[in-house]
Formats: C-alpha cells, sequence, structure tokens
C-alpha cells in the first residue's frame, strides 16, 4: 500500500479587477477582512489585453495581486472562489456604480512549481475540484523562471506579473522553511 501525504501549504494570491482606484481599495479591504492580511501587493496596471469585461467592469480597468500572509491548505480553493463571489456581489452592492461587477476578484494559489487559478467555467484544460468549481494550471515555474502554456490567458504573460509571482514564490518558499 503506498503512504498518502498532505499536501504542503500554498500562497493564496487574489487577482483585483476594478473599474478604478476606489473599487481597489475597496477590494483590498474586504480581502483583508474576509481572508487575512495580505503581505505582498503588486502594482496597479492597466488591464487592456482583453475587452471582455468592458460591460460589467467599465471602460478603464485596474488590475493588482495581493497575498495572503498566511499559508493555506491547497484544498480550500472551490471554497475560497465560492467567497470571492459573494464578496464581489457585497461590494457591487456596497460601492453603488452604475456597473454590474466594479470588482473581479480570481483566487489562484502559488505552490513552487505551479500558479492555479480557480474558475467558475469548464474547459478542456480544467479540472473540476468540487463545489461548481474548475481549476487550472495557469503558468508553470521552471528552470527558474514563470512559463505560460498554450491556453494561459494573455495578462498572465507579462513579465511584470511573472515578476510579483516569483516575488510570492520567493516568500512561499522562506514560509516553508520556517514550519515546524
Amino acid at each position: 500500500m503506498w503512504k498518502l501525504q498532505d499536501p504542503k501549504p500554498v500562497k493564496l494570491i487574489i487577482g483585483i479587477l476594478a473599474a478604478d482606484q476606489q473599487c481597489l481599495h475597496a477590494a483590498i479591504e474586504a480581502i483583508e477582512d474576509k481572508f487575512d492580511r495580505t503581505d505582498l501587493v503588486s502594482d496597479v496596471w492597466p488591464f487592456t489585453q482583453t475587452d471582455y469585461y468592458k460591460d460589467q467592469t467599465g471602460p478603464n480597468i485596474l488590475r493588482q495581486f495581493v497575498s495572503i500572509e498566511r499559508l493555506i491548505d491547497p484544498g480550500r480553493l472551490a471554497k475560497i472562489k465560492l467567497k470571492t463571489n459573494k464578496l464581489e456581489q457585497k461590494l457591487a452592492a456596497r460601492l453603488r456604480m452604475p456597473l454590474p461587477r466594479p470588482v473581479n476578484l480570481d483566487p489562484g494559489i502559488i505552490e513552487a512549481s505551479k500558479l492555479i487559478l480557480a474558475s467558475t467555467k469548464n474547459y478542456s484544460h480544467r479540472i473540476y475540484i468540487g463545489k461548481k468549481i474548475y481549476a487550472e494550471v495557469t503558468l508553470i515555474f521552471d528552470k527558474g523562471s514563470w512559463c505560460p502554456l498554450p491556453y494561459t490567458y494573455p495578462d498572465y504573460r507579462q513579465q511584470c506579473y511573472f515578476d510579483f509571482f516569483e516575488k510570492v514564490r520567493t516568500r512561499l518558499l522562506e514560509q516553508l522553511k520556517h514550519q515546524v
């Protein structure tokens, strides 16, 4: 019989798409209230790779990532995606903007070898992880750098994202080294 092993803890990251700076700040506050303190926060970048979210989030979307300080069990990703969906709805009601989705929250996890994103949508490269949620390996870390896959979203192919995810990965490795 094979011995089963518990997975190593991972870093929770949340990608934020926001209609403006006010929405971005409200999203980060809500994330910290719901998930714990952030330890790394990316720069803010314009989200210009697609107009897919324009009708929901507006014409000048901002992108930012946060990572949560406390490590988590990777098996929690489906529940976290459900929580971020509810958090989006609460933020939309609270922000009272003339947009149906002024904040879009995309949770994912970073392990030493990969970045995994959660989604409510199935596709050929996604795996069902329970609770009506799917997951995909969006980037792999190979030979010292982040590498996109054929289906990786265009914005996740940017060097500025790789640089931030490298900081998160480094922080993860430091935290794992200090765990008992």
